[in-house]
């Protein structure tokens, strides 16, 4: 039986292994990486610095290839992601079914928190329902970038007895504004809410060498929020941030 382990890598700071993901990085031969281009480079070269820094035996292999790009064009969010997810699959069943001996350990080194916001076991259950390898899985959990946005703000993510909704962008409401952390924001939806006595704890490229991190009342803030991760994104082509929105107590 081939075995498939995903490995939460953190936020991306290398520091943000944990023991338990070293000794995973350890019992894999070959790690599988998917290449989303020339801009988002430092992301391969982040997961190759990790290779390097924590595995013990030299001798594991780096399988490399093109990462399908998801058409944002399409009308419908969900079947743009579903027609993406699928394109994934076949990627992912060709790489178990050539790269990947029978009793092997390969490897998938996934930014943040295999759970939370990522696509990668959503789409091996897929390529498992279609039957073309057999194989098993198991996750190691990882330090999120909400986790790492907390530390570096140095908040608690929740008020005393109250909830905390983690969402994204596209779904960002008024209903709910006491304690949410938002992701995958491309178009800066807190600018619809600088009316609302919030404050926000932003963070982009959070463990890494280019990290920023701005905080205050959104209003006085928002404007350089956006001026940063614009100049940001200009500056290294893609940007990768997090932030809590807190309604303030009257």
């Amino acid at each position: 039986m081939k075995t498939l382990l995903l490995i939460g890598m953190g936020a991306g700071d290398p520091e943000h292994i944990t023991v338990q993901a070293i000794e995973a990085l350890n019992r894999a031969s070959v790690f599988f990486v998917l290449d989303k281009g020339p801009i988002t480079q430092d992301l391969v070269r982040l997961r190759l610095e990790i290779c390097q820094r924590y595995i013990r035996n030299p001798a594991y292999r780096v399988v490399q290839v093109n990462d399908p790009k998801r058409d944002s064009a399409t009308a419908s969010y969900t079947a743009g992601v579903e027609h993406w997810h699928a394109q994934r699959a076949e990627v992912y069943a060709r790489l178990i079914d050539s790269e990947l001996a029978d009793g092997a350990c390969g490897a998938f080194l996934l930014w943040g928190e295999p759970g939370l916001y990522d696509s990668t076991l959503r789409i091996l259950e897929r390529v498992r329902e279609q039957g073309s390898s057999a194989f098993d899985y198991h996750v190691i959990p990882g330090i999120s970038s909400v986790q790492a946005l907390a530390a570096r703000h140095r908040i608690p993510l929740n008020g005393i007895g109250q909830p905390i909704r983690i969402t994204t962008g596209r779904q960002l409401c008024a209903d709910d504004l006491d304690n949410v952390v938002v992701m995958l924001d491309a178009q800066c939806a807190f600018e619809a809410f600088v009316d609302e006595d919030l404050d926000i704890y932003w963070g982009a490229y959070l463990g890494t060498a280019d990290e920023i991190l701005i905080a205050g009342k959104l209003r006085d803030v928002c404007a350089q929020i956006k001026q940063a991760r614009e100049q940001a994104r200009q500056r290294k082509g893609w940007v990768m941030d997090t932030y809590v929105l807190r309604r303030r107590s009257p």
